[in-house]
């Protein structure tokens, strides 16, 4: 790593490893910052919007489905910003398939994301927010993937990482993460200030813990997936969220060169601010993004649900509906394990939803059929939410 990309002052944190290479160990937090009428403006603006968001999630008739509709464009979104190749309906296929080989491996990472966060926010988990709590997710996050068998699952490194293009070597890196041995006092440090009294406003709080996550980088692989299920389980541990809404992804994934340069510019220049700025800037955006999303989606479900409602049925169309909701795309054998019925009730139920217009059949797909729910995804899908 070389030190010209440093200011003067950013060079004090700069250490020579016992290898005689150069590597940054981020200060403890918090940083001294001022805040500056402008990032005071920002501030205000974003927690309004998290406010919104909060007071919809809060209030709409099933939490529960909408955070796991939403998660899942997170989770797609997320696991793109480190180079899988995966559509939300790859992601759907799996989660009813569960197939194996290469050609499930995109699939499969995604679905690991969405594994790690409902680990990471299960009432009965194991640890509190903590550094054994996220290696918890980090092993989900690389079970039976390509890959694992070189990112220690669920381990902290041991040996020393760094971030570059691709070849890059210790001497040319952008940047390196501090070495093993400095690497455990930082994350000590790291873990105190979790649980510590904060002086910042919460969200800069949140900012400043996703960035010191990503300067220690501590698994040698997926340190930028689990710090952004870390900004996600925060909102919701902190009380800032009801529930996990917000998928910061979909905003970082197609400013992915700010997003790095932001975290980067910390490290070499100290330039909190502008780390502060963009990161408000992600959570405002995305939760006015998320309520206009979210109002689409309930709006959806409440038309599914009258819909069905005229088919003449018990309520195993409404089953069915919330089902799709959580995940959009439905077999028979699925519908039989949700409704607790024959195979033969299970088909009728489901051609009735196809007659409603809630589910289509994919086409030329072997079997088991496979039904999708389009009109959930093309919300998800969609650039933007009007």
């Amino acid at each position: 790593m070389r030190l010209d990309g440093f200011s003067a002052a950013q060079r004090a944190h700069v250490v020579r490893a016992k290898s005689g290479y150069n590597a940054f160990v981020p200060p403890p937090l918090p940083p001294a910052v001022e805040l500056s009428h402008a990032l005071a403006r920002r501030l205000s603006s974003a927690d309004r919007a998290l406010g919104e968001l909060a007071g919809m999630a809060r209030t709409i008739a099933n939490p529960a489905l909408l955070s796991q509709t939403m998660m899942r464009r997170e989770a797609v979104l997320s696991s793109r910003i480190e180079g899988t190749r995966s559509s939300l309906s790859d992601l759907v296929l799996f989660e009813v398939e569960r197939p194996t080989g290469a050609a499930s491996d995109d699939a499969r990472e995604v679905f690991n994301y969405l594994a790690a966060l409902d680990h990471l926010i299960a009432p009965g988990r194991r640890f509190p927010v903590s550094l054994p709590l996220l290696k918890e997710a980090h092993a989900l996050l690389f079970d039976g993937v390509r890959g694992a068998s070189t990112a220690t699952p669920g381990d902290f490194r041991r040996s020393q990482n760094w971030i570059g293009a691709s070849g890059s070597l210790l001497a040319d890196a952008a940047y390196v993460p501090p070495p093993p041995e400095q690497m455990w006092s930082a994350l000590d440090a790291f873990e105190k200030y979790l649980h510590a009294d904060h002086e910042l406003p919460p969200l800069l709080t949140l900012a400043a813990v996703h960035y010191q996550f990503e300067a220690i980088h501590p698994f040698l692989d997926g340190n930028g997936r689990i710090g952004r299920l870390l900004v996600i389980l925060l909102l919701v541990e902190w009380g800032i969220l009801p529930a996990p809404v917000l998928d910061v992804s979909a905003y970082i994934e197609p400013r992915r060169d700010r997003y790095y340069d932001g975290l980067l510019k910390v490290s070499t220049q100290g330039d909190w601010p502008t780390w502060f700025a963009f990161f408000l800037e992600i959570v405002e955006e995305q939760a006015r993004d998320a309520v206009r999303r979210a109002a689409r989606l309930q709006a959806l479900r409440d038309d599914y649900r009258a819909r069905v409602a005229t088919v003449g049925s018990s309520g195993l169309l409404g089953l069915l509906v919330d089902e799709v909701f959580r995940v959009p795309g439905l077999t028979i054998g699925r519908a039989q394990e949700v409704l607790g019925v024959t195979h033969r009730t299970a088909a009728l139920n489901i051609e009735k939803l196809v007659k409603a217009g809630v589910l289509v059949e994919l086409a030329g797909h072997a079997r088991p059929r496979l039904f999708i729910a389009s009109g959930i995804l093309d919300v998800l899908d969609g650039a933007g939410a009007d």
